[in-house]
C-alpha cells in the first residue's frame, strides 16, 4: 500500500491540522507500535501520552484537537476510530470475494435442497440428507451441517464449523471455525444411583445478521429450540446452554458460559467470564461487567458486578470489602491486645 495523506484526506473528508499533505502512507497501527510510514488514530484522552511519543507519520485525531505532535501528519475527523475503519476496509487485507462453486471434495446428499451456482462449498465438506442451502450461502472447508438443517441466505461458515441436525440459520448469519451448533444440551437425571441422560430432542435456531465467534457452542434444546435473537454478537469461547433465548441485538463476551433455560431481553450485554445460573430471566438493557456471577433473575434494566451479581455501585463495594479484610483482622488482633491487658489490669 502506498497512499499520501493527501489521499485520505480525500477519502475522509478530514482536515489537516498538522504536518505534510505529501507525506506517504504504507501500513496502519495502533499509536505504540506504529513505525515511520504508518497511518494510526487516537480518539480517547487516556492515550495521549502515546499519541506524543508515537512514531507513526500520520494519525487521525478529533477535528477539535489541538496538540499535534511535532514531524506528524494530524488528519482532523469527527470521529477518528470509524475514519480509521473506512480507511482499513479500503486500503487494507481484503476478504476473499465470494465465488460459487462445490468442490468435488465435498460430500452432498442426494437431496439436498441448494443451487450450486449460487454458494459455495469447500472441500471436505459433509451435507446430510433434507439440508436445504440458500443462495449466497458460504460452507467451509471440513464443515458438517447435519440432516434437515437450514442454512439462511448470505450466510457463511468458516472451516470446520458443525451445525447439528434440524438446526435453522437465517440469513447472513457468521459461524467462525470450531462453532458446534446443536450438540445435546447437558441433561440428566439421577436415577438408581447412576446419571441417565436426558434426551435433547430440540434444536437451535439462530436468527438474521447473528455473529459467534471461534469455539464457542449452542446447545440444542431439550424440546422446542435454543433460540438467538436477530443482530446478537458471540465472542469466541462461549457456552449457551439447552433451551436458553437471547433476545435481540446482545453482545456476549469470551468465555462467558449460560446455563440452561435462562432467558435474555434485548440489548444485553456480558463481559468476558460471566457466568449465568440456569432458568433465570434478564432483562432487557442489563449489562453485566467481567466474571459477574448471576443467581438470581435481573429484572430491572442496568449495570451489575460482583459475585452474586448486584447493582453496580453496590457490587464494588462488595468486591471492596476482601482488600479491606487483613486491616480489620489487625485492628481485631489490636483490640484483643488491649482487652487482655485490662483483663490483667483488674485481676491483679
Amino acid at each position: 500500500m502506498h497512499i499520501t495523506v493527501a489521499e485520505i484526506l480525500e477519502l475522509v473528508g478530514g482536515k489537516l491540522l498538522s504536518g505534510d499533505a505529501a507525506v506517504m502512507i504504507e501500513g496502519f497501527a495502533n499509536l505504540k507500535e506504529s513505525v515511520k510510514g504508518d497511518l494510526s488514530f487516537f480518539h480517547d484522552p487516556r492515550y495521549e501520552a502515546l499519541l506524543g511519543t508515537t512514531k507513526a507519520c500520520a494519525v487521525l485525531v478529533p477535528e477539535t484537537w489541538t496538540k499535534c505532535p511535532e514531524g506528524v501528519a494530524c488528519i482532523g475527523v469527527a470521529d477518528p476510530s470509524r475514519m480509521f475503519e473506512t480507511i482499513v476496509e479500503k486500503f487494507g487485507v481484503q476478504p476473499e470475494p465470494f465465488s460459487p462453486g462445490v468442490h468435488p471434495t465435498a460430500v452432498i446428499a442426494e437431496d439436498v435442497t441448494y443451487d450450486p451456482t449460487r454458494v459455495r462449498i469447500g472441500p471436505h465438506a459433509v451435507i446430510e440428507s433434507g439440508v436445504t442451502i440458500a443462495d449466497g450461502a458460504e460452507i467451509g472447508a471440513g464443515c458438517f451441517v447435519g440432516c434437515k438443517a437450514s442454512i439462511g441466505k448470505d450466510s457463511k461458515l468458516y472451516a470446520n464449523v458443525t451445525v447439528h441436525t434440524g438446526c435453522v440459520l437465517g440469513e447472513r448469519v457468521v459461524l467462525h471455525s470450531g462453532v458446534v451448533v446443536g450438540a445435546d444440551g447437558f441433561g440428566y437425571e439421577f436415577d438408581k444411583g447412576r446419571h441417565r441422560k436426558v434426551r435433547q430432542a430440540g434444536i437451535v435456531q439462530i436468527d438474521n445478521d447473528v455473529e459467534i465467534g471461534a469455539g464457542t457452542m449452542v446447545d440444542r434444546a431439550r424440546f422446542g429450540r435454543t433460540w438467538i435473537g436477530e443482530g446478537t454478537k458471540i465472542d469466541n469461547l462461549v457456552q449457551i446452554g439447552h433451551n436458553c433465548v437471547t433476545g435481540k441485538h446482545c453482545i456476549i463476551v469470551s468465555q462467558t458460559g449460560i446455563s440452561g433455560s435462562t432467558r435474555l431481553g434485548d440489548y444485553v450485554t456480558m463481559g468476558g467470564q460471566v457466568g449465568v445460573a440456569g432458568h433465570l430471566e434478564i432483562a432487557s438493557q442489563v449489562m453485566l461487567l467481567a466474571k459477574s456471577g448471576v443467581t438470581k433473575s435481573l429484572t430491572e434494566p442496568g449495570a451489575y458486578t460482583g459475585f452474586p451479581a448486584k447493582p453496580l455501585l453496590e457490587g464494588r463495594r462488595m468486591l471492596a470489602l476482601p482488600a479491606k479484610i487483613p486491616d480489620l483482622i489487625e485492628r481485631v488482633r489490636e483490640l484483643e491486645r488491649k482487652i487482655a491487658d485490662l483483663e490483667a489490669k483488674t485481676t491483679s
